[in-house]
């Protein structure tokens, strides 16, 4: 037998020999290793916008109403607390409003976290032009910042919304193309109105209700999923809110996360929280979602 003969031949055996001694998987194991993982703090692109911020965002508006929330009523010291527990956990995406009235919360907060490390959402219910304008700039203070990544109006529930918006649309719009804002978007409490926002070129994100329960929601799971499939095939960043349907689903937290998850379209979930033991408990939770 020649050299080459003899290289060829134990090649042939070598590679014999080991297949004869690969363990052998169950196919359940095959599967395992083909399942998508998450972390809360998986770093997502936003959409076509640019903007690189956490899986899971930071709630500021459980009950918020008037000014005020779950989380500006525990006082600024205690909120700033999970803020920047969040922080150090990777948590980068703040969601707030001037309805929950938490600005002055994460101004603190920007005095122990840099303000380039972290994606800021707001929204306003304003629909006058001049008002927008005004709550653009009174935002900026209370947030104490130059820039807002994320200007949403606030609980469109009209199909007619880009038509009835568009003087207010405007306003974010010039301030978009000036950096001021950095991407525009709408929160949605109506499927009428998420089907419009799905196909609006002006929306970069769309946040929407969506658990598996179907509670608190704009429609029933099956008729919002496909609205928001199509935004995203559109290009619009979806972010998710009511995971927990407004406390109601506490007891099955996982089922629901499993669902948002699942979808594959879901770039971010805000969820709100009182206190650090529940964002560290939401955290683990994320991380044993398989899907």
């Amino acid at each position: 037998m020649n050299t080459l003969d003899r290289r060829a031949f134990l090649k042939t055996a070598l590679a014999g020999a080991g297949a004869i001694a690969l363990p052998w998987f169950p196919k359940s194991s095959l599967l395992a290793a083909t399942e998508r993982r998450f972390a809360a703090n998986d770093l997502v692109t936003l959409g076509k916008t640019g903007l690189v911020a956490s899986r899971l965002a930071l709630g500021s508006g459980t009950v918020g109403v008037d000014g005020e929330s779950n989380q500006t009523r525990m006082g600024v010291d205690n909120f700033v607390r999970i803020i920047r527990h969040g922080f150090e956990r990777g948590i980068t995406f703040w969601d707030t409003a001037d309805q929950y009235g938490s600005h002055s919360c994460f101004r603190e907060a920007l005095k122990y976290v840099p303000r380039e490390k972290v994606v800021i959402l707001t929204k306003s219910n304003s629909s006058d032009a001049g008002r927008m304008k005004q709550d653009l700039e009174r935002f900026r203070k209370e947030l104490g910042v130059d820039y807002i990544d994320i200007f949403l109006l606030h609980c469109m529930a009209e199909g007619n919304w880009p038509e009835k918006m568009k003087p207010v649309m405007d306003v974010l719009g010039e301030n978009r193309e000036k950096k001021i804002v950095r991407a525009c978007g709408v929160s949605c409490h109506r499927v009428s109105a998420l089907q419009a926002a799905a196909r609006d070129p002006w929306t970069d994100l769309i946040l929407a209700r969506l658990n598996h329960a179907g509670v608190a929601m704009d429609a029933a799971p099956d008729k919002v999923t496909p609205v928001l499939r199509e935004g995203n095939r559109n290009g619009k960043s979806i972010m998710a809110m009511k995971i927990v349907g407004v406390g109601q689903l506490r007891d099955q937290i996982d089922q629901s996360l499993n669902f948002v998850l699942a979808q594959g379209f879901v770039d971010a979930l805000t969820i709100g929280f009182e206190s650090t033991q529940e964002l560290d408990q939401m955290i683990r939770k994320i991380a044993a979602v398989r899907v």
